[in-house]
């Protein structure tokens, strides 16, 4: 069993999906491919110096969840560039909406990312938190570890059955980012047929996502463009992309256990189905959503936000 380093709860600091670990739309897995692929990944791993890498874990298995959370935090915003101004915005329209002290539902939650802002922003929040892939929810709850106001389920939000393991108690707001386009079209559906019930009336649900326009081809050549150069910057700043990230999962031996979980979901999912902003807002008036709109937005990410 591993040790958390510097114990208690991290305070402030995500997607990832029904697979959840929010991978990027044009990565591949590191442990995809040929043998020449995973030496590669390994090779990556011995190369880097220990500093760059921050090195995880060790020490007699004592963890150092706060590096973690800061890696994933710098990888997923080498593709996400406003991720943090999303996050803003959302924690506003939820203190807007239902005020200081929500029962959230932090949906596909990765390794904590919206519960550790949400804590932040409003200390007497409560948080469930759902995820499937147990790397991310190790880093989670090693992050959160000893805080009461969060609760960590496992489940997979394609299984109908999925809300067995949920309180009774209604929430507040259903929050979720960088997650729901692994899930097919159908499952979505399902999906937010499931959160009308689970949102009391008058509260709220936010989906931050991947949503391009496939009308809007020139405006999408125009964000790909700028997404490259943001990442050419990053990267010479020492930011690890998705598969490097991931090599440096695999190659830490205290995420043995953990890491084959979550390569075992990745090798049988599927794949998902992105959609621009309009299909979310009416698949959700139809699933029995009051009000559906748009809180933020760049050219091709888009946060809608649904008033049960």
């Amino acid at each position: 069993m591993r040790r958390g380093l510097a114990g208690g709860r991290c305070d402030g600091l995500d997607p990832a999906e029904t697979c959840v670990l929010s991978q990027p739309r044009s990565a591949s897995l590191p442990w995809q491919g040929d043998r020449r692929n995973s030496a590669a990944a390994s090779a990556f791993v011995r190369s880097i110096r220990s500093a760059d890498l921050h090195v995880f874990s060790g020490n007699g298995g004592v963890v150092d969840w706060e590096s973690w959370q800061h890696s994933w935090d710098r990888q997923q915003e080498l593709y996400l560039p406003e991720r943090e101004e999303r996050f803003r915005v959302m924690m506003d329209v939820v203190a807007a909406a239902v005020g200081p002290t929500p029962h959230v539902l932090d949906l596909a939650c990765g390794t904590g990312t919206i519960s550790r802002r949400l804590l932040e922003r409003m200390p007497r929040a409560r948080s469930v938190a759902v995820d499937m892939d147990p790397t991310m929810l190790a880093i989670a709850r090693g992050s959160f570890q000893g805080d009461s106001r969060i609760t960590f389920v496992t489940a997979d939000l394609s299984d109908p059955g999925w809300m067995e393991s949920l309180p009774i108690e209604p929430f507040d707001a259903v929050l979720t980012a960088t997650s729901l386009h692994w899930m097919k079209s159908e499952a979505v559906m399902r999906l937010y047929a499931d959160l009308a019930k689970l949102v009391r009336p008058g509260g709220v649900f936010l989906n931050a996502d991947h949503m391009p326009d496939p009308e809007t081809p020139i405006l999408n050549a125009i964000d790909e463009v700028i997404q490259k150069a943001h990442q050419e910057r990053a990267r010479v700043t020492g930011a690890l992309d998705w598969e490097q990230w991931w090599a440096t999962v695999a190659g830490d031996p205290g995420f043995a256990e953990e890491h084959a979980g979550s390569r075992a979901i990745f090798d049988r999912h599927g794949g998902g189905d992105e959609h621009p902003i309009g299909w979310h807002c009416l698949r959700l008036k139809e699933a029995g959503f009051l009000e559906t709109g748009v809180a933020w937005r760049s050219i091709n990410d888009a946060m809608v936000v649904a008033v049960r």
